[in-house]
This record gives C-alpha cells, structure tokens and sequence, in this order.
C-alpha cells in the first residue's frame, strides 16, 4: 500500500541524485537552498513509499509557507523503475489529501526539449485529472515557459492576478537575491 511521509534531510540527500535525473538543471535549485528551506519550514519533502517493504517508490517536494494559503508542488516523481504502474495516481491523492486544508495547490509544469509538445500535453492532462486548472502566467524558469495550474481546494483558481506575486513570494523565500534573478524571469500577466 503506498504511503505518504514526510522527508528528512537525509532523504534529501538520497533523493537529489533523482531530481537530478527527473528535471533539468536549468530549474532544479540548489540542494544547499532546499536544506535550508526545510530547517525554516519553508519547503517540505514528501517521500511515497510502500509500507510492506518500505521501500522509497516516489518524491514531491513542495513550497509549503505562503501569505497567500496555497502550496506550490515544485517537483513530483514517482522513481524510473517503478513507472508505468499507477503509482503517480495513487501518489497525487496522497499529495491532494494531505493538503486539504489549503487554500488550493500551484502545480509548475516546465518542458525543457520538447519538440512535439507531447510530454507538456501529457503533464497536463495528468494534472487537469486531478482537479488542476489553468493559470494565466507570464513566467519561466531557467529559460523554459512555465504552464501554471491550480486545484482549487477552499480558494479559487481564478488567481492569475495575484500569481506573479504568489510566485515571487515562493521563490524570494527560499533563494538568494541573485540565484532568483538568474532562475526566474517573472512578467505580469497583460
């Protein structure tokens, strides 16, 4: 039965490897800054697991703290060799379920190399299965478009006036002045 902990930072440490391998370095943030994230509560990771075996099956790492009430899902993964088996599902109920009591869940969804589009429309229609709508956004990240989605749980999805200050207000909290300048290009939406 897959279950939901919260992680350590040793799980940090034994998981970064797999962010590494899951998203592009352009957006992936510093090991050192999601550390320190996590000591001020700022960012939580979240390791699904199998509670017969214990073993690690998937990760979600999340910008919990927020003047705003909603969290931002920044990477979610179920582990390469255990794809293809349902478990993103089962993981996302979890992560839907553990967050109920907020105002509704951002979801980031960034393709870096994606030719066809087929790997975007596939993240969406995935997310859009649980609830996630569409945000009008005008950001990137590391140089890649960002398609912004949000499930609303007790506030709206109609946020797109307030997403780029959401947004800054995620980001300045767990980088530095300048790795923000470097990582986030940030528009208003017109």
């Amino acid at each position: 039965m897959l279950t939901i902990r919260k992680g350590g930072h040793r799980d940090l440490e034994r998981l970064y490897s797999a962010m590494e391998m899951d998203f592009d370095k352009r957006e992936l943030l510093p090991k050192l800054a999601i550390h320190k994230a996590m000591m001020r509560g700022e960012q939580e990771l979240l390791v699904f697991y199998d509670e017969e075996s214990e073993m690690t099956l998937g990760y979600a790492l999340v910008m919990c703290r927020s003047v705003y009430g909603y969290v931002l899902l920044k990477y979610f993964a179920i582990l390469p060799w255990f794809r293809e088996q349902g478990l993103g599902v089962l993981a996302m109920r979890l992560l839907n379920k553990r967050y109920a009591d907020r105002q509704g869940i951002l979801a980031e969804l960034t393709v870096f190399d994606d030719e066809s589009g087929d790997y975007l429309r596939k993240l969406r229609k995935f997310f859009a299965r649980f609830g996630y709508q569409d945000v009008p956004s005008d950001y990137r990240l590391g140089g890649a478009m960002v398609d912004l989605m949000c499930k609303p749980i007790r506030g709206t999805a109609e946020i797109a006036p307030v997403a780029p200050r959401m947004i800054l207000d995620f980001y300045s909290r767990v980088l530095r002045p300048v790795s923000y300048e470097r990582m986030v290009e940030l528009h208003p939406v017109e």
